[in-house]
């Protein structure tokens, strides 16, 4: 188990939670779903060795036969699960490259690291790709590239097709970003424009065998959609790029080499490619990993415990009604834990600060106003939600009046798309700090009774 401060369960205390009579109990389920996802544990986990041999879940490399090991690392959890890999491997000395959102606190051994931007590429998202590509070329058939990819990975690291600049990327992420397309579609369009994305990287390594440990943070795990699934194949199509622009009324606002790029650039690797025979693509850990470790603290705590799924998506202030509706809807001689996940969106419409749990959140306000016994929290499992320093916010019955005593109306704050003034005011915004993990959002709802 994780001994990081990060995963103790008093970074989750709040202003609700430290005066509540479960509150103890709710933290340690937040922190046990948190260890359960730690990247080094994720890794350790799925990879072991015994002498020569490097067993990845069933998958068995004999090291005697691998030339060069080169090690790539992309994402929030880079970092972490590259320092459990190095560490087993320490006697081949891997060579490679680690590409971070934040600065590491210690270096990894013989991996560089390069800093990427996020959500939005910058020039060291760019320079990023550009040193990907050139740790992968000129490998061989005998040489092993080992990728670490989670959260974030397609903004932080960045090869766009010749024609399209930073400036283009950056307008097309921003727009994506603020008009509420889901991720999945933010990711189909990343892919069919640039090298390292839809199985590029992948294709810039070949003959060389390569094996992906992904944390993933996009839901329902698919391949294609995690880091825009550098050494996955990609089941879309340019076409289904253009018509997420139509579908969001864009096409006519994006930079024009968007739209050369997605009319005549090569269409990705697809699935039944030959390619893939020398890729391992294994999820390491996920929002339903994540989940079932809360449920089995909750139930350890004599919760009754229930799950409700992992493709929770759409506007985050609609999730928080429905989120509500089904923490109402229900009553049990005991005290209840519902755990699920997700990725919402928001559709910017206000000046204010938050992040899409933040907003869940302050929507759930008013829909559980007066109900004495309940909580819902929702968490950002990187311990960031949206510009913010907040992972996430704790709402109860008695949320909406503490606010009220305040000043504060939590409809004048929705339609800012400022819940993080909201509840930055009442003490109850999740503050437990960059996490080095991402496995999407997860969502709590408690019944005491």
């Amino acid at each position: 188990m994780c001994n990081l401060p990060w995963m103790t369960p008093a970074v989750f205390s709040t202003e609700t939670l430290a005066h509540h009579p479960y509150g103890e109990a709710v933290m340690r389920i937040l922190g046990r779903a948190m260890q359960a996802v730690e990247p080094g544990n994720a890794v350790r986990r799925y990879v072991q060795r015994q002498g020569d041999v490097l067993r990845v879940d069933e998958h068995e490399y004999h090291l005697g036969g691998v030339g060069r090991i080169r090690v790539l690392g992309v994402g929030k959890a880079a970092q972490a699960m590259s320092a459990a890999l190095v560490e087993l491997l320490a006697d081949r000395a891997p060579q490679g490259l680690l590409i971070p959102k934040h600065p590491p606190g210690e270096a990894t051994p013989g991996l560089e690291c390069q800093v990427g931007g996020h959500p939005v590429p910058d020039e060291h998202s760019l320079r990023a790709g550009d040193k990907a590509m050139r740790l992968v070329q000129g490998l061989d058939e005998n040489d092993l590239l080992i990728c670490l990819i989670s959260g974030g990975g397609s903004a932080l690291m960045s090869a766009p097709y010749l024609g399209i600049t930073l400036a283009d990327l950056q307008q097309l992420t921003a727009s994506l970003l603020t008009c509420g397309a889901r991720i999945d579609e933010i990711n189909t369009l990343r892919r069919h424009l640039d090298r390292l994305k839809g199985g590029g990287l992948a294709r810039l390594a070949a003959p060389a065998r390569v094996v992906s440990l992904i944390l993933s943070d996009v839901v329902g795990d698919p391949l294609e959609a995690i880091a825009s699934g550098p050494t996955a194949p990609d089941p879309t199509t340019r076409e289904d790029g253009r018509h997420i622009l139509e579908k969001y009324d864009l096409q006519k606002t994006v930079p024009r080499a968007i739209i050369r790029a997605l009319e005549t650039t090569a269409e990705t690797s697809k699935p039944g490619d030959r390619l893939f025979e020398r890729v391992q693509n294994l999820i390491v850990g996920s929002n339903w990993m994540a989940a079932q470790a809360a449920l089995q603290q909750a139930a350890a705590e004599g919760f009754q415990t229930g799950y409700m799924g992992d493709a929770w998506q759409g506007e985050a202030r609609e999730v928080g009604i429905r989120l509500s509706q089904v923490l109402k809807s229900g009553a049990g001689e005991r005290p209840t834990c519902l755990v699920g996940g997700g990725e919402t969106t928001v559709t910017l419409r206000g000046q204010g600060r938050g992040g899409r749990n933040q907003e869940l959140a302050l929507a759930a306000v008013c829909a559980l106003a007066g109900i004495p016994g309940v909580l819902l929290i929702a968490l950002a499992t990187d311990g960031e939600d949206g510009p913010t320093q907040a992972a996430g916010a704790v709402v109860s019955g008695d949320t909406l009046g503490r606010g009220l005593a305040l000043g504060l109306m939590p409809e004048d704050y929705l339609q800012d798309n400022n819940a993080y003034a909201y509840f930055d005011r009442l003490g109850d915004l999740l503050r437990p700090g960059p996490s080095g993990t991402n496995v999407n959002d997860l969502f709590f709802l408690f019944r005491f009774g």
